[in-house]
């Protein structure tokens, strides 16, 4: 058994967001990232993996597609497989995301 305590993950960096791998395997992966303020995550995608955000703190704009929500602590979106996700941070406070893909989301090339 793997465990983690997802508050030694939690750090901020005035470059842009920070994340925090939680769990890594064949069939899961995990990561929280931390945004400041006026930062954003996205946008982001997998066309074979669903996601689950869950906010652990804070507040954000969630943006799945052309669908959008704002989130207090404790909020959840499901992004399926394919869509489109950018996420910015909503307040002064900083806030904590978790995201959950399944199947892990596929690597790819980085554009130069």
């Amino acid at each position: 058994m793997d465990w983690k305590d997802l508050r030694d993950l939690v750090r901020f960096s005035e470059t842009g967001p920070h994340h925090g791998t939680v769990f890594e395997s064949e069939r899961l992966w995990s990561e929280v990232v931390c945004l400041d303020r006026a930062q954003e995550l996205g946008p982001v995608s997998d066309p074979d993996s669903d996601a689950l955000l869950v906010l652990l703190a804070g507040e954000v704009a969630v943006q799945v597609g052309w669908r959008r929500k704002r989130l207090r602590q404790w909020g959840t979106v499901l992004v399926p497989a394919g869509s489109e996700l950018t996420v910015r941070n909503a307040s002064l406070e900083p806030a904590v995301i978790l995201l959950v893909a399944a199947p892990p989301p596929t690597p790819r090339p980085i554009s130069e």
